[in-house]
């Protein structure tokens, strides 16, 4: 005789085995795309080009490092630097600084502590003195993508023109951040110094304490490897104690001054894409098989904006 209970106990088996396909499903659902997948799918039009007349190429022995300024942000600055490299002011300079988890520096090394004053290099028709801009107003035309889980330093944060920002809306000024990778113009005390003839990269953890602080000009695209792999100083705050420890710089360049043929090919992902916006979401919310736990946040210095070559793009069109 079949009770009432094996009935109730097949109708529990019944729809439990009715809902494995749902489960399968939501578990499908949950999984979030990985940063690759995301740009393997991106369109041309999320992918821009930057500015040859904003793109600085810097010859060192063992390759190019490749900078991307900012002049939305630090448009005196831009100008300034734009001067120098066209009057090759950073020709046969050098690297001077590597101080670990911190910055790679250049500059002239008879500018610095212990250097000749007399041989210091002239700026030409370069400015010696720049107003600070460590700050701008924010400007509600440019894109702004927001991260949503906050930040330590700031109101809010995000990214705008592929560079990393934050916001204070009560002051309604922004400014760009000093992430991994960021370029800055170093200064002595006298808050004009910074004319852009000393910049450095962030190499280290994100420095954040220096926001504001100084100006930051733009970022490396490509090339960090070649800054942050660098012996480190072993004098105070990182320089080198010993010229022959330097790395001589044998040329920067703007990109629209070079051949077109020997224009470096590059692509950055826009941030005001869905493709980036996606991406955000994708670390915040890591779900593959490593991750037991997403974090369900993500800090504005943990995100780089990622940056490809036409060559790259050709070989994934094979």
């Amino acid at each position: 005789m079949f009770h009432h209970r094996h009935l109730v106990a097949a109708a529990a088996l019944s729809a439990s085995l009715l809902a494995l396909p749902a489960l399968a499903d939501q578990g499908k659902s949950t999984a979030t795309p990985t940063s690759q997948e995301l740009l393997a799918k991106s369109s041309a039009a999320e992918w821009r080009r930057p500015d040859p007349d904003n793109l600085l190429v810097m010859q060192l022995a063992t390759g190019r490092v490749l900078i991307e300024l900012a002049p939305d942000f630090t448009p005196l600055h831009a100008a300034n630097i734009r001067t120098l490299v066209r009057q090759h002011y950073f020709d046969g300079l050098a690297i001077v600084r590597v101080q670990d988890n911190f910055v790679t520096q250049w500059d002239d090394p008879a500018g610095d502590d212990g250097g000749d004053p007399k041989k210091v290099r002239s700026l030409g028709k370069a400015k010696a003195t720049l107003p600070p801009e460590f700050t701008r107003p924010i400007d509600p035309k440019l894109a702004w993508t927001a991260l949503p889980d906050g930040d330590v330093y700031a109101p809010e944060v995000g990214f705008s023109e592929g560079f990393p920002v934050a916001r204070d809306p009560a002051s309604g000024q922004e400014w760009l951040t000093h992430c991994y990778g960021m370029v800055g113009v170093g200064r002595d005390n006298d808050l004009e110094t910074g004319n852009g003839s000393a910049l450095y990269a962030v190499i280290g953890q994100a420095p954040r304490r220096l926001d504001r602080n100084l100006a930051v000009i733009g970022r490396v695209l490509e090339g960090m490897p070649l800054l942050s792999g660098l012996p480190r100083g072993t004098g105070p705050m990182g320089f080198y104690a010993r010229p022959a420890q330097r790395t001589i710089i044998e040329s920067v360049r703007l990109a629209a001054d070079l051949p077109p043929a020997q224009r470096p090919s590059l692509q950055v992902l826009r941030t005001d894409s869905p493709t980036f916006t996606a991406m955000i979401e994708a670390k915040r919310n890591r779900r593959d098989a490593f991750y037991a736990v997403p974090a369900g946040k993500v800090d504005l210095c943990s995100i780089d904006v990622p940056v490809r070559t036409a060559k790259t793009v050709a070989a994934t069109k094979l």
